[in-house]
């Protein structure tokens, strides 16, 4: 990497604004939670291999428990609601969350992946400072 190449946070920053990791121009996702299979600016192959984004369903999945303990917990110190009440108003929650995290997840997963890859030297990655 040079030495006016982007930090590995501006990857973060850019991934998290649903933008391209190393351009920080073309579009993450072609629609809700749906990458595109490139970036439209610098060509940047977002899934190279099947499984790619395996890493963002157990970060959605571990973000998404921490989430549900933490309304049951603010459900039961909180509230004088009944279990019934308390378990349907919990639930519809964190389903509500954890559809609303999903495209964060990816977005986060894939900015792993590219600072790894840039980490790692891979030779078909090249940080933009550009963005």
């Amino acid at each position: 990497m040079t030495t006016d190449a982007p930090g590995r946070w501006t990857f973060f920053r850019r991934a998290l604004r649903k933008r391209c990791p190393q351009c920080g121009k073309g579009a993450l996702f072609a629609r809700f939670a749906r990458l595109h299979e490139r970036c439209g600016e610098c060509d940047l192959q977002f899934r190279r291999e099947a499984g790619a984004q395996t890493g963002s369903m157990y970060f959605s999945a571990a973000v998404t428990e921490i989430f549900a303990m933490a309304v049951a917990l603010s459900l039961f110190f909180f509230t004088d609601w009944s279990k019934p009440v308390a378990l349907s108003v919990g639930v519809i929650v964190v389903l509500g969350f954890s559809y609303c995290f999903l495209p964060i997840g990816m977005a986060f997963w894939t900015a792993v992946e590219y600072s790894v890859d840039v980490s790692n030297g891979e030779s078909w990655v090249a940080p933009r400072s550009d963005a």
